[in-house]
């Protein structure tokens, strides 16, 4: 019967995880799309301000010669 009981419990916890787990999933999908978003809007910044640390750079060389 103990056995029994720790197998029903077990099983009960894991169908309690999953239901969770599928409730989160539309919560999960919106957090990665937002994720890529941000993401690629702070790549663009990085690569906009390289690109001016760039000039920067070529333009003070340029005025040593």
């Amino acid at each position: 019967m103990k056995a029994f009981l720790v197998g029903l419990i077990f099983l009960i916890a894991v169908a309690i995880l999953g239901g969770i787990g599928i409730l989160l999933f539309p919560l999960i999908l919106v957090m990665a799309f937002l994720l890529r978003i941000i993401l690629g809007f702070v790549l663009l910044i990085l690569a906009i301000w390289l690109l001016g640390k760039f000039i920067i750079f070529v333009w003070g060389k340029l005025q040593n010669l």
